[in-house]
């Protein structure tokens, strides 16, 4: 896509450029390339979207609330996303097909910039983040699987990087004392609260992508990382 058309908000246009330029997290063709490794391939791995566009003067994210039907984590806001399949290619693909099934968003629609840094859940699931831009927000129409999804809403970026409407919870897991972080966050009536590693991602992305450190204490827990050696 071409991020020179000017109906196009500066905003987001220097976030592509930042990013597409970016040493600091992993790179398309790098992150195309490991995906084809064994890592990728394991059963016990899963992407989401962190889809980014413009509203007024700040930059929001596609959220949901998961259905009360789902056997796991039902009820809760997550980003779309889910595990991989036989047929996805990387996690770019298994984050955009996700999303497409559970809100209708049309892939062709979101340009992918990076891919973050995985989480490793307490479940030992590899969670990878992929980001996108949402340049024209009037051509999403959105389409809750009503299986998988109850509501599909939208939050700013910057508030994950706020104190305001956040409360934490003081946890321990094999000797890591850690923080579990909510936002309160409420549209159209409702109060939806993002927690847990919904939250921790998008304290992770959010910093990133405003270049600052929240204005509070992260403490994500160790387990998250990669690179923690489980006993």
């Amino acid at each position: 896509m071409d991020s020179n058309n000017n109906t196009r908000s500066g905003k987001l246009v220097d976030l592509y450029q930042r990013f597409r330029q970016s040493k600091s997290v992993s790179p398309l063709p790098d992150a195309a390339e490991s995906n084809q490794s064994e890592t990728f391939k394991r059963p016990n791995r899963a992407a989401v979207l962190i889809c980014l566009f413009e509203e007024g003067n700040d930059v929001h994210v596609i959220l949901t609330k998961r259905s009360s039907k789902l056997s796991s984590y039902s009820g809760e806001v997550s980003l779309p996303g889910g595990r991989r399949d036989e047929e996805d290619r990387d996690d770019i693909e298994t984050a955009l097909r996700e999303a497409k099934e559970e809100i209708g968003l049309d892939p062709g629609l979101v340009d992918v910039v990076t891919v973050l840094e995985p989480f490793i859940t307490k479940g030992n699931v590899t969670v990878v983040p992929v980001i996108g831009i949402l340049w024209d927000k009037q051509s999403f129409n959105p389409v809750p699987n009503a299986e998988e999804v109850e509501s599909i809403f939208y939050a700013p970026l910057e508030m994950f990087l706020k104190n305001k409407n956040r409360r934490q919870e003081e946890k321990e897991f094999q000797g890591d004392k850690y923080v579990l972080h909510y936002f309160d966050h409420e549209t159209n009536n409702k109060v939806y609260v993002i927690w847990a590693l919904t939250a921790g991602i998008l304290i992770a992305a959010a910093s990133l992508i405003y270049k600052r450190q929240p204005d509070f204490q992260p403490r994500m827990p160790k387990f998250w990382n990669k690179n923690y050696s489980r006993s």
